[in-house]
């Protein structure tokens, strides 16, 4: 029996190969799947290193003890030091529709403020639309053109938000 207890924490070595399970999951599930996207990503099997540098932070949620998705926050390469992204935010179905998301997007921007940037941008798909529907709540605004240098040239949607 569900108790649908929610658990959300920082990333540990252990949940590698859960976290990427979640993210191609969800990106094949909405036909994302595509070259130039977080699917091809070398670095998603490795997470828990990756979020190991200065400003940076990825944390998962747990239902009953199984990994439903996470997101994290990291420096945008080549953007100067003000400006974060918000990078690899993923649920499973099973963590969708419950308020899951939004407690995972408001650690992360807490994360974000705390570490002193003042941006934080994103990469997204239109195929995503749920995950843009909800940076569009949080008040992110479109660009024309994508900043720093991220390697997801798949990626044609990108948003900046003012911390």
């Amino acid at each position: 029996m569900s108790t649908n207890e929610l658990r959300l924490r920082e990333i540990q070595p252990a949940d590698n190969p859960a976290v990427a399970a979640v993210i191609r999951t969800v990106l094949t599930e909405f036909g994302a799947n595509l070259p130039g996207t977080a699917f091809f990503d070398p670095a998603i099997d490795h997470l828990y290193d990756y979020y190991q540098q200065p400003r940076a932070a990825y944390f998962v949620l747990e239902r009953d003890g199984k990994l439903v998705g996470g997101g994290g926050i990291g420096p945008l390469e080549g953007a100067g030091t003000d400006v974060c992204e918000l990078q690899k935010l993923y649920l499973l179905p099973e963590g969708r529709g419950q308020g899951w998301g939004r407690e995972l997007m408001d650690r992360c921007l807490a994360f974000a403020r705390a570490a002193g940037y003042r941006q934080c941008y994103l990469e997204s798909l239109p195929q995503l639309h749920k995950g843009v529907q909800l940076y569009e709540r949080y008040g992110f605004q479109y660009l024309d053109q994508p900043l720093g240098q991220t390697g997801h040239n798949g990626c044609d949607l990108w948003m900046l938000l003012a911390l």
